[in-house]
């Protein structure tokens, strides 16, 4: 049996849980490692934009995206039209991430968050599902959010 894919992208400053969070997940996912491959200094926009490409073309359904605080990576990835990045730091915003929001993209901060607690937020976040309903209405109203 196949098992699921996940991606996983971080610069860094997230390098360290994304490490953990990967090996946490690897038994139970497919685990697609974007980068970075340490914590020499690198370009979160860079990475977390080349790692929401991958999302938008199929490779991966959904995303966990770190840096070290999660704000500059929840900015680069919600450049991006189709991705709904959400920055998460507990598991009641993961659950509402997914289930109002349809959030595609988990954004943590590798160094804002412990490893327990990061590792409850996304799972919470892998198994909640989409409620649709008016969630689809508001979801297609920010999609037609003109500047």
């Amino acid at each position: 049996m196949m098992k699921p894919k996940i991606g996983i992208v971080s610069d860094h400053g997230g390098f360290a849980l994304k490490e953990f969070l990967r090996k946490s997940l690897e038994e139970s996912f497919e685990m697609v490692d974007y980068g970075t491959k340490s914590e020499e200094s690198v370009d979160y926009p860079s990475l977390v934009g080349a790692a929401c490409q991958k999302v938008l073309a199929g490779d991966v359904p959904r995303l966990i995206a770190l840096c070290g605080t999660g704000i500059g990576a929840s900015i680069a990835a919600n450049r991006f039209p189709n991705i709904r990045a959400a920055l998460c730091h507990d598991e009641f915003t993961a659950e509402m991430s997914r289930r109002h929001n349809d959030a595609n993209v988990l954004v943590l901060g590798g160094r804002v968050l412990g490893t327990d607690l990061a590792l409850r937020i996304v799972q919470k976040w892998i198994q909640t599902n989409f409620e649709g309903g008016r969630h689809e209405r508001r979801l297609q109203l920010i999609e037609d959010l003109k500047p």
